[in-house]
């Protein structure tokens, strides 16, 4: 990355669900509380990405009403008009959006589901991705992606879901090998992930809605 694009930071594009589609394999978990426990793992996320300093702004791709009005208040752009299905999809719309609006910024794919990310382990693995043209961060498994970077859009080609670090890997994308960044690689879809991001210590929002459950 270019000295410009240090100094204005990343482009970051984050896609949140419809909340009646999100966390469908916590729903035995989170009963009537999922649509909430969805809203509220993606609000953390992206306070935690607002308040990362190699962060230049945060572009959140949803054409979910509520979600918009609760993420664009603490200072996220919201991107609607969604082009179809597919996380992919939804990632490149964004970045289009982000190019326009930021051109010769680099852009940024992040997960939506880590709701214990910290914004210093988030800056660590951003000041590394800014040494390659593409590169990702894997999951905590191994065998999926939370973050995804380009230098421009025009090399941002992300490959999530599924087995997305291989894809990734075959792809060209270099992958950043930190340690001590787990909350950036602890994303959330299962009662499991839900418990490990616990441990590391979770956003306020999270927080407040598992104690709901509890109580």
């Amino acid at each position: 990355m270019n000295g410009e694009q240090s100094r204005t930071g990343w482009s970051m594009v984050v896609p949140v669900k419809r909340l009646t589609a999100a966390k469908s394999r916590l729903a035995g978990f989170a009963g009537r509380h999922r649509h909430d426990l969805a809203l509220a793992v993606a609000t953390d996320t992206v306070l935690a990405v607002l308040a990362t300093p190699g962060v230049g702004a945060v572009f959140v791709v949803t054409d979910d009403a509520r979600a918009a009005a609760v993420l664009a208040g603490p200072g996220a752009r919201i991107v609607g008009g969604e082009p179809g299905p597919g996380l992919n999809a939804a990632l490149c719309h964004g970045a289009r959006h982000a190019d326009a609006i930021r051109p010769g910024s680099g852009v940024c794919a992040l997960s939506a589901d880590l709701p214990a990310l910290r914004p210093q382990e988030l800056d660590r693995v951003l000041a590394a991705a800014a040494a390659h043209p593409r590169s990702f961060l894997a999951d905590a498994p191994g065998v999926g992606t939370t973050l995804y970077a380009a230098r421009g859009a025009v090399d941002f080609a992300p490959a999530f879901e599924g087995e997305s670090r291989l894809r990734h890997l075959a792809g060209g994308a270099a992958e950043i090998a930190l340690s001590d960044v787990e909350t950036v690689r602890r994303d959330v879809d299962t009662p499991d992930d839900l418990r490990a991001a616990t441990a590391l210590g979770l956003g306020p929002h999270t927080a407040k809605v598992l104690a709901e459950l509890d109580g």
